[in-house]
């Protein structure tokens, strides 16, 4: 069943923009990364380009003082890094697949295995351990020193708001972007996950980093937002966290950015500096 969705997937990707003849010669294995290169490449740029087009041409004096929207010299330079970083940042979904396909991971195929509940439930404690993960393996990029030198701080170069943008979501080094993913596919040993749910949790990753890096804050707590994001880009100690601010809560490393006091009342008990 998990082949055959795969296989599903490579074709609605592939087959617009390959004969058969051509298809057929490439490895069932060559496909799946063909269609997450291509895929991840189109999700980058589509995502980045509309929403810059937003935030910056459409609501760019609402949202950003004179000065404060980044050059598009910075934007060209993020897009050539993670450019270059794609064809490795996909090996992480392109593995994952392989092996749930093998039956190595506690995957299932069909939500009716275990019920709507059930399903909610288990994608809730993935999401939890996933969180749990990215906190820690983005902290340590940070805290080991030689990590942060010879890998996190690539990404580290965008940390003002007038460098920050959309596109600085996957300016990572390759072997950086692949350990801050490589929580979604440890997760899958550890709880049972429905395959198309964590493939497109996986990717929406990609949507979610496009959106922190853009320095508007949307200020929907608890989630971890581009406000939060942008404290870390700038204190580089603080909100390592993913999609929320729990683990920086428990963990002491968060930092609250200004918003309004219906807000902040929320936060109240949070750990601030």
């Amino acid at each position: 069943m998990f082949r055959t969705e795969v296989q599903e997937y490579n074709n609605l990707i592939l087959k617009p923009l390959l004969p058969e003849s051509i298809r057929s010669k490439i490895s069932h294995e060559w496909q799946i990364y063909v269609r997450n290169l291509l895929s991840g490449l189109a999700l980058y740029y589509v995502t980045g380009g509309l929403w810059c087009v937003y935030v910056y041409g459409i609501m760019g004096k609402k949202f950003f003082p004179s000065g404060a929207i980044p050059k598009a010299d910075d934007m060209w330079k993020q897009i050539a890094v993670s450019t270059r970083a794609m064809p490795l940042y996909v090996l992480m979904p392109t593995v994952s697949e392989l092996m749930i396909e093998r039956g190595w991971t506690r995957c299932y195929a069909r939500v009716e295995e275990y019920g709507w509940i059930n399903h909610l439930l288990l994608a809730a404690t993935y999401m939890t351990v996933v969180e749990f993960g990215v906190y820690w393996m983005h902290r340590g990029l940070h805290e080991i020193k030689w990590a942060y030198k010879l890998l996190h701080a690539t990404h580290h170069i965008y940390n003002k708001q007038n460098t920050l943008s959309p596109f600085a979501g996957l300016a990572f080094h390759p072997v950086d972007g692949m350990l801050q993913a490589s929580p979604y596919v440890f997760a899958l040993f550890l709880v049972p996950m429905h395959f198309f749910t964590h493939e497109l949790l996986l990717f929406m990753t990609a949507v979610w980093t496009t959106n922190i890096h853009d320095c508007v804050d949307g200020q929907v707590w608890p989630v971890m937002g581009a406000g939060y994001h942008t404290i870390h880009h700038t204190t580089y100690k603080h909100n390592y966290g993913h999609y929320t601010v729990w683990m920086d809560w428990m963990c002491g490393t968060l930092r609250t950015p200004p918003r309004s006091p219906a807000a902040s009342e929320k936060l109240a008990g949070a750990k601030k500096e």
